[in-house]
């Protein structure tokens, strides 16, 4: 079974993302922030992660950066998920290392298809 890490504290989309996912088959983990998220990667090594930027505590960015940081964590899929739409914004997540970028709002059938583009 595919495993996704769903890194985003509005609950709201945590929870329609955590549904999409459940029912396409995958094993769904949450996170509120990137401590969370850099905690739950010690444990479990995800397909993909969705991660939200503006997270308190740890944001997006250097949650991305220490992903990165780490050879075990490689072959993992990061799609950033936020509502910061500036071409800046999008340059700065790509060049982090994210595998793409997506702005909200989304949606969810194209989300879906983004991460199974990803995976396949």
């Amino acid at each position: 079974m595919r495993k996704i890490l769903i890194a985003d504290d509005e609950h709201k989309i945590v929870m329609t993302l955590e549904y999409a996912f459940r029912k396409a088959a995958y094993e769904v983990f949450i996170a509120r922030d990137g401590s969370e998220v850099l905690e739950i990667l010690k444990t479990e090594i995800p397909d993909v992660i969705l991660l939200d930027i503006m997270m308190p505590n740890v944001d997006g960015y250097t949650t991305l950066s220490e992903i990165k940081k780490n050879e075990n964590y490689k072959n993992i899929k990061v799609i950033f998920l936020s509502a910061k739409t500036g071409e800046s914004d999008i340059k700065k997540g790509l060049e982090l290392g994210a595998d793409a970028y997506v702005t909200k709002p989304y949606s969810i059938k194209k989300l879906t298809e983004k991460v199974e583009e990803l995976l396949s």
